[in-house]
């Protein structure tokens, strides 16, 4: 379970905060929303006490990603559909993560994969995902 540390519902997650709960993985938080490219949208999500504040990235209403921030790191979670999925096995990601990826139970919206971001390789994994949601990565 990934241990978001912004959990009081009053209290929405400013700018400052996130950076100094992030240190110096913040940067990487940055880049990967600067790697969606506009146009994008930030929504707060308040998921309760337990799981508390995540941000959703958007492109249009579409749901690409959750971000959520944990102490010295944060979490991004993908929801990938069946031609998601198979982009992936076809686009480079480690063969564990796509191991990970089919092994994941399947849900209407399709299988869930979370990516703790604490190093640049998990940040270029993440940047791969937004890519195949963004069909910048498809299935020939």
């Amino acid at each position: 379970m990934t241990e978001n540390i912004f959990l009081d519902r009053s209290s929405r997650p400013t700018p400052a905060q996130l950076a100094g709960a992030l240190g110096s993985r913040f940067r990487y938080w940055g880049e990967l929303k600067r790697h969606v490219r506009a146009p994008v949208s930030e929504e707060w999500k308040y998921y309760g006490k337990t799981i508390g504040w995540t941000m959703k990235l958007l492109r249009g209403k579409r749901n690409l990603c959750f971000m959520t921030a944990c102490d010295g790191y944060f979490t991004v979670s993908f929801v990938l559909g069946d031609r998601a999925v198979a982009a992936a096995q076809e686009s480079g990601l480690p063969a564990d993560r796509v191991q990970e990826l089919i092994n994941a139970r399947k849900y209407v919206e399709g299988r869930g994969i979370r990516i703790q971001v604490k190093s640049r390789r998990a940040i270029e994994i993440s940047k791969i995902l937004i890519d195949i949601k963004l069909n910048r990565i498809s299935v020939a």
